[in-house]
Order: structure tokens, then sequence, then C-alpha cells
């Protein structure tokens, strides 16, 4: 193995540009943000004993700039994103000479093709053209190409006699590439032939790496999210499992990447792994039982495929097999490993750095009042709201004898075969559970019920998502046992605030209040048939509330306890909400609980969010238009009623104006008739007769000799 060439001058080393690809997907995220912190030089330095102890709890959370670190210049995958704190700045140029001239600034070059199988055709451009340019750097350029161990998925066995030999990097000369990454092995054997060109300006390196994990979690994130969501019986695991998995930390690669920035090692070719061999059945085994509920199922390659989230690129790695051993990483860097053992070795941390990027933080509440206030239905509204987990009394009983009953019955099949006692322990205290039922009027012990409470708050699905609870603790007594502390030996005698569970101690207290008459009127005034059967009859409900004022008068009410830990509870009057479904009240606790912690709304909840608001608009717009056409019928009816009424008035008018006209004309007519008509046609028939050339001075001269008054 060839040693490690380190070009270190004396003195005080300065900052470095570095360009990182995707500076807001999940590698160059974590990359990027993990060189931006790293001082130039500091990998050649020992590591510290103290260091090497804290390295697994450093810090994501970015402060100013140190002097001497690497400036970050970055490219984005969504150009619409905004630019990361800790990225100096983004090049972004559709024309290639202009980004070619940006990259020619930087001291090195990063390029990752693991991720993203598309920036291939980039990452070549980019070494090529840098080449093409290497005469002209003033100082000298490295490039660096993050690939894939699935270039080595078909190579043949070290040693077929021994199959457990792992592969190192003296072997990469031999590596054969899975058949959907033979374009990634191309881009890797064109980097490492344009880096031997002139290694005193331009030298570059190719890193195989391990599949990553870590942080928001990328391969792996489709196991993540199945097995927090716990919708599902048991994490499924692909084939048979027993395939070898090579694996790396995403912040371990970059440190990789920080040594080669650092110490420009001889050796060009890299594998980037971690020391575990784990197979994808330890692994999923691991990460059920850390964050599911410990079940595995296997299932068909087949299966697999039609898995949603899968992609066929995630699909092909986590079925390979691999032994790999990253000899020179391990050996010749100072890597401040974060998960040198591998994710099994260190599934508590990986799980909170996947909680943690995620924002997959779980939210508790606990919802108190009276009888017949409201809660079940307000803890209902918020529970849908957040995605959390609604925890009433009812049910967790029902749920824990459930449970006490089969482990009881495997008990009874299993007399003859060997048991760890569980089976035998669970059907003792099933036996003494009913015996307490039996002596107490068919109640369960307060000590039962506690018990059940905290196993149940402390499961997996309330421990990923949160929970609600539903009007309990209903005293003191019941909170300080519920929420107490495994370690209460270790509380400090000084302390005046007493230690408690912080997993299981809700962040919001709601007391719903209202006094006795308006329950009173609220239980009277619901339904028969909601109140048949339940104890919200007028008997019931007097007994219930005489109860409840009992435990929580002003000095010994639960709500005390809170206020004591500092976590103080909202009191709201119930009075004052009209809507029946307390829209009002879930709103106001929306408000103080903040935004949701999870991972929000599936596709397919989006899809049918959607569809549900394009039902929503579509029936709108039917109803807005189907009110325009009756308004407009509406309108057209009124309309042709006025016309007809207009023209029958007019028929009225005009009827009414010719006989007055006729009224009017009939003594003209008679006038006419007597004193002139006779005249007039005995002097027209004359005029006839006669055919005179001038009828008109005939007519006047014929009336004028025979006018009656002359006669």
């Amino acid at each position: 193995m060839a040693e490690e060439e380190s070009e270190t001058t004396g003195g005080k080393i300065g900052s470095k540009r570095i360009f990182v690809n995707h500076v807001d997907c999940y590698h160059g995220k974590n990359i990027g943000k993990y060189l931006s912190n790293c001082i130039v030089g500091a990998s050649l330095e020992e590591i510290e004993e103290e260091e090497e102890d804290d390295a697994s709890v450093k810090s994501d959370v970015v402060g100013p700039p140190k002097e001497g670190t690497y400036h970050i210049i970055g490219s984005l995958k969504n150009p619409n994103k905004p630019k990361p704190a800790w990225v100096q700045e983004i090049i972004s140029f559709p024309e290639k000479e202009q980004m070619l001239e940006h990259l020619a600034e930087c001291d090195v070059v990063v390029y990752d093709i693991n991720e993203d199988p598309s920036q291939i055709d980039e990452a070549s451009w980019a070494v090529s053209a840098l080449h093409a340019e290497l005469e002209r750097f003033e100082s000298p350029k490295m490039f660096v190409l993050i690939s894939s161990i699935m270039t080595w998925a078909k190579s043949k066995p070290v040693d077929p006699d021994d199959t457990e030999i792992p592969f190192t990097e003296e072997d990469y000369r031999r590596r054969k590439p899975h058949s959907n990454f033979k374009a990634h092995i191309s881009a890797e054997k064109l980097v490492i032939k344009l880096g031997k060109t002139n290694k005193a300006k331009f030298v570059t390196y190719v890193i195989a790496s391990g599949l990553t994990y870590g942080g928001g979690e990328n391969i792996f994130h489709y196991l993540y999210k199945a097995a927090w969501h716990g919708e599902i019986e048991a994490l499924q695991c692909f084939g048979n499992g027993m395939n070898i998995l090579p694996t790396i930390h995403v912040k371990d690669l970059a440190g990789v990447i920080q040594n080669i920035a650092d110490a420009r090692p001889k050796t060009r070719y890299l594998l980037a792994v971690d020391d575990s061999q784990n197979s994808l059945e330890e692994i999923v085994k691991c990460i059920s039982t850390n964050l599911g509920n410990g079940k595995v199922k296997h299932i068909t390659k087949e299966d697999a495929l039609l898995s949603k989230g899968l992609s066929q690129q995630d699909f092909d790695m986590l079925l390979t097999n691999l032994r790999m051993d990253g000899v020179y990483t391990k050996e010749n860097m100072n890597i401040r490993w974060v998960s040198e053992r591998g994710i099994i070795e260190n599934i508590p941390q990986i799980i909170q750095e996947f909680k943690a990027t995620r924002g997959l933080l779980p939210m508790r509440g606990c919802v108190l009042g009276p009888p017949a206030v409201g809660k079940t239905c307000v803890v209902a509204a918020l529970c849908k709201h957040y995605k959390l987990h609604h925890i009433k009394i009812k049910d967790v009983i029902d749920e824990a004898i459930e449970v006490l009953e089969k482990s009881a019955a495997r008990a009874d099949a299993d007399e003859n075969e060997d048991d760890d006692g569980k089976a035998q322990e669970d059907q003792e205290l099933l036996e003494a559970i009913m015996e307490s039922k039996e002596s107490n009027n068919g109640r369960i012990e307060d000590q039962y019920i506690l018990r059940f409470y905290r196993d149940k708050l402390h499961s997996m699905p309330c421990q990923n998502q949160g929970f609600i609870l539903d009007g309990f603790p209903k005293t003191m007594e019941q909170a300080k046992e519920l929420f107490a502390a495994e370690d209460e030996e270790e509380q400090d005698e000084n302390s005046k605030v007493p230690i408690y569970d912080k997993t299981t101690m809700p962040e919001l207290v709601a007391s719903l209040e209202a006094p006795d008459d308006f329950l009173k009127k609220r239980v009277m005034n619901l339904p028969e048939n909601t109140v048949a059967g339940t104890h919200n009859n007028e008997e019931g409900l007097i007994r219930r509330l005489t109860e409840y004022r009992a435990v929580n008068e002003e000095d010994t009410t639960v709500l005390n306890y809170f206020d004591e830990l500092e976590i103080h509870p909202e009191h709201i009057d119930m009075t004052k909400e009209v809507d029946p479904n307390n829209a009002t009240i879930v709103e106001q606790i929306v408000k103080i609980m903040g935004e949701p912690r999870n991972y929000g709304p599936t596709s397919d909840e989006v899809e049918e969010m959607e569809r549900t608001e394009t039902e929503k608009r579509l029936k709108k717009e039917q109803e807005e238009k189907e009110e325009r056409e009756r308004q407009e019928a509406e309108e057209s009816a009124l309309r042709d009623q006025r016309e007809k009424e207009w023209a029958e008035r007019l028929e009225e008018v005009k009827r009414q104006e010719t006989e007055q006209l006729e009224n009017q004309s009939i003594p003209l007519r008679n006038y006419l008739m007597k004193h002139v008509m006779p005249s007039l046609t005995q002097g027209l028939i004359e005029c006839c007769k006669a055919r005179p050339d001038d009828a008109i001075d005939f007519l006047a001269e014929y009336l004028f000799r025979n006018n009656p008054q002359v006669d």
C-alpha cells in the first residue's frame, strides 16, 4: 500500500474554496456542512483522545465561520431553494463556459454521482474541462468523484474458496459493475485517467462509497419511515436478507473527503466503508427493534419492486452482497469517526439523528376537566390534526388485558417447552387483576391501571409520534406515579423540583372548565341514543361530578402537580364555546401547541386532499352556475311577465283611445250625414254623369247652386 503523501507547507494554512454539487440534497448537504466547519489541514494533526470521544456528539448547529475553514461553493438541484447558510456562493449558469470559470477558481471540486446518477454527465464534463485548462492553473487543483460500491457488485471473489475475504483498494482493477451502474464505472475510469497527466497541477480521486446512513437518512429512509409510522405489521426485508451491505455514515464519508483535501494521498482509488459486515436482515431487524415493533417480514424481490417510495437504484443497492474493507482510509487517515462500527452498534445515536434532522419529535399533551365537558371530542380533533395517539382509559385497559390474555394462552400451550418466564408472569398478573376486579365491584385498582398506562406511553408508537391523554391522570397521586422517573434515587436532595420521566411528561396540559349547571344542561340536551348505556345520565353525571370535585379541590387538584414542575396548565372556559364540535377550543389549543412535528400528509393523503378540494371547487362552481341559471331564469320569466303586462296595457290603451275617438266622431258624422253628404253625394253623381273637364269646378258650382240654405 502506498504511503500517504502530504503537501503541506510550514506556517498557517489559509482557507480554501471547495465546490460541492447539489448542496440541497442529502449527500451534498451533509458533506458541505461538515467541510464548512473543518479547518484546512486539521486532519493532518493527530486526533486527541478528548476530541475523539466528543466526535460523535458534535453539534449540527451552524455557527459563525471559523478562521481558516473550507469555503463551500455549491450548486442546487432545485434552483428555487434558498442558499444554505453555510454555503458561501451558489453557482448557477446555463452556459458551461461560465460555470467552468467558477470551478477553476476552486481549489477542490467534489462531484457526487452516488446519490443522483443524472450528475454523471456533468461530472465527466467538469473533470474533462478542468483537465483541458490545467496548464493555466496558477495553483494545484483537485477533483474528487464520489461513486458507489455498486461498481464492484459483480466482482469475482478474491479467493473462490473463501468468499468471506473482503475486497480492498488494491483490488479496484478487478471490479465488475452492476448492470445498472456501468455509467458510474466509466466516469471512475475517466477521472483516474485524467489525473495522471500532470499530478503537480491537477490530481484526481475516486471514492467508492458504501451505502450511506445517518442524518435524515437516504437509502435506508424507506425502512426508517415505515418503522417510525408503525402502520405496517412488520418491517419488510427483501429476499432472504443474508446479503452483506457495505455501509458508511455520511459524516464519515465527509471525513474521508476532508483527509483527501488536506493530505493529497498518492492512492487515487479509495474505499469509504465502516467496520461493519452487517446483513440486510440484521439491519432491518435492528431498525424494527429500536424504532418499530421489532417484527420483520421477508418478502420476495418481485414484491419489493412494487413498494411505494423505493426506487430501482435503492432496490439494487439493498440487494447487493459485498464484503469490503477500506484498509487505506483506516490505516492512513485521521478520521474522527462518528460510526466506525456501523449502524447496529450505533443505532440509538443514528435514530436520534434521524428524528432530529427530519423534525420527527413527539408531541405530548394532556386534556383534563370534569365529566361531560367535552374532553374526548377535543382530544379526538387534536389527535386527528397532529396525527397523535388518543389515550383513553377504556382503550388502554382493554388493550392491556388482551395482550395479557394472549400471553397467558401461550403459557398454557407451552407448558412442556422452554419459556423465558414472561408468559407465566403475565398469566399470574392477569389472575391477580381478575381477583382485584371481582373484589372491587368490577373496577381495576389504580396500581394496575397505572402500569398499563406506563407501558402504553413507553410504547414505540407513543414515543415516535406522541400522544394526548384524555382525562387521565385524575388525581395528584396518580400523576406522581404515572410520570415518576425510573432513577428517582439519583435526584439531587437540594433540588426543589422533583425529577420526572421526560419521555412521557406532557408538554401541554389543558384544563377544560365549566360549572356543574352548564354540564347538567349539556347532558340533558344530548340525544337519547347517545346517552343510552353510558354514564351520561342524570344519576351517573351527578355521581361522577361529586367524585371529580372531591379530588380536585383547590389544594389537591392534579393541576398543582404540573404547576410544581413549571408545566403550567392552560385554563379554558368551555361555556364560551358555541360550536357543537368545539372548533374554537381546538383552534385555541392548536395555536398553543404549534406546528405538527411529523412527516405531514403522505402522497396518498395529498392526492386525497387535492381530490377533495377539487370536488369542493367543482361542487361550488356547479352550485354557482345553477344559482346563476336560476337567477337568469327568474329574471327572464319576470321580464316576459312584464312585457306581457305591458302589451296588455298598451292594447287596452289603444282600445280605449279608439273607443274615445269613435265616441267623439258620432256628432260630426251625424252632422255630415244630415247637412253635407246628401248634397255632396248628389253633386258627385251629377259630376260622374256630365264628366266635365274641370270636375272640381263643376262640383263647386253644383254645390253652390243646390245649397239647401240658399233655397
